[in-house]
């Protein structure tokens, strides 16, 4: 038996949330796990899954699925991260909390292998100090303090070059930070669309994207169909997208809602630099 993060069975949470016994989930899983396909079990194994019909059994067959992903994807995680080293009590808490994939692979994103990073090869060369002082005192002089840090060496030729790699360390970080990576993801499902232009002189040669020369959407309106014509359509270099973080016309002047998360998430303060 698989048992979730909150300690209740892939079963138990289906029937939560489907609102119906987990006795009847249990005997949904065995015949789908058996091979039965749902039309069937909906038409005949109707005294087996107390009367469960097709949209339930639809539902329970597709979130079965996901939480048995996501468990295995959670198994998978828990031991990169512990070979690594980096596994305590409290990061693996996280984890184990973590109710869906994209919760998990945000709170992983700092422990997955990767090529190496300009924010990485800024670290090679000494400039984390000059991060840490930068964002922990907004009342420093940047280029005064980046020219400490300069070091033909290490690749760092001038204050410039150094203010830099202190940039990439920090957008990395920024960028790694799960629960801001969460709060930022659904503001902009909530809030954003999806823009797509026809590309100068490809009118009459993509006319079977016309629907789209001038079109906008909300995410949260957008059909999978439609998404996927838009991105056949700039495959084709036909269309070009864009996606637009706010609704049209809202976009307020200074820092964006966005860059504002940041700053509240990192106690950064606007200095107007």
């Amino acid at each position: 038996m698989i048992v979730t993060a909150t300690g209740t069975s892939v079963e138990g949470r289906i029937a939560e949330e489907l609102g119906v016994q987990e006795r009847q989930v249990k005997a949904a899983v065995d015949l789908l796990d058996g091979g039965a396909t749902v039309p069937f079990v909906a038409r005949y194994r109707k005294e087996a899954t107390g009367a469960l019909d097709d949209a339930q059994l639809r539902t329970l067959e597709e979130r079965l699925r996901y939480l048995r992903e996501l468990e295995e994807r959670r198994t998978a995680v828990l031991e990169s991260v512990r070979s690594q080293g980096k596994l305590d009590a409290a990061l693996e808490a996280r984890i184990r909390e973590a109710d869906s994939k994209a919760r998990l692979e945000d709170i992983y994103l700092p422990f997955k292998p990767k090529r190496r990073t300009k924010a990485q090869i800024a670290r090679e060369a000494g400039l984390e100090p000059l991060a840490e002082g930068l964002l922990s005192d907004p009342g420093v002089e940047p280029l005064a303090a980046a020219a400490a840090f300069v070091d033909a060496d290490k690749g760092v030729a001038d204050p410039a070059a150094a203010l830099e790699g202190a940039r990439a360390i920090l957008t990395e970080r920024f960028a790694e930070d799960a629960d801001l990576i969460g709060e930022l993801r659904e503001r902009m499902w909530t809030r954003g669309r999806l823009v797509a232009k026809v590309r100068s002189g490809k009118e009459e040669a993509g006319a079977k994207f016309a629907d789209y020369f001038d079109f906008a959407e909300p995410f949260t309106e957008l059909p999978s169909h439609r998404v996927l014509a838009m991105l056949r359509g700039e495959k084709e270099e036909v269309l070009d997208l864009v996606l637009e973080p706010e609704p049209a016309g809202e976009a307020a002047a200074g820092p964006s809602a966005y860059e504002q998360a940041v700053a509240r998430r990192f106690g950064v303060a606007d200095r107007g630099r």
